[in-house]
C-alpha cells in the first residue's frame, strides 16, 4: 500500500502530516507504542523539512511518501534545500542537554531513536531525502543507520 502528501513548507502544515500519519498507522494496525514513534519521527522529519530544509519558503514543497507491507512502514520526506552534511550534526549527551535545559535540537536523535532504520540521501542543490522504515515484527528489526 501507499500514500503520498506534497505541502509547501509552511509550519500550518503539519496538520495534514498529522492526518496523514494518523490515515496511514490506523491502516497498518500500528499498536500505541509504534504509533507513537511514527507520528514523532514524522512530524520532526517534516518539521525540519520545512524549517532547515526549505527555510519556511512557501514555494518550496515538502513531499511524504509511506509505504508498507505487513512487515514494515517505510516513509520517505524530501524536500527542495540547499542539503547539509547528517555527520555534522552531533547527537546530543541527554545529561548534558537536560543539564543546560535546552530547547530544540533533538530532531534527528528523535527519528534515530524512535525508528528502527534512518537513511540520508543529499542531493546538493536539489533536496535532501530522509528515509525511515518502522519494523512491525520485532525479530525483523536492525538497528542501521546510513549516512
Amino acid at each position: 500500500m501507499k500514500r503520498e502528501i506534497n505541502i509547501p513548507s509552511k509550519i500550518e502544515n503539519l496538520r495534514e502530516v498529522e492526518k496523514l500519519i494518523d490515515e496511514v498507522t490506523n491502516e497498518c494496525k500500528l499498536s500505541s507504542e509504534k504509533y507513537g514513534n511514527v507520528f514523532i519521527a514524522t512530524l520532526e522529519a517534516a518539521n525540519n523539512a520545512i524549517l532547515h530544509g526549505n527555510k519556511l519558503d512557501e514555494n518550496k514543497d515538502v513531499n511524504i511518501k509511506f509505504s508498507w507491507s505487513e512487515k514494515e512502514l517505510n516513509l520517505t520526506i524530501i524536500d527542495q534545500g540547499k542539503g547539509f552534511d547528517p555527520k555534522s550534526i552531533e547527537l546530543p549527551k541527554m545529561e548534558d542537554y537536560f543539564a543546560e535545559i535546552r530547547v530544540g535540537g533533538l530532531g534527528i536523535y528523535l527519528m534515530k531513536t524512535l525508528m528502527d532504520e534512518v537513511d540520508y540521501t543529499i542531493r546538493p542543490g536539489v533536496g535532501n531525502e530522509v528515509r525511515m522504515v518502522k519494523y512491525f515484527v520485532k525479530n525483523n528489526a536492525r538497528r542501521f543507520e546510513k549516512q
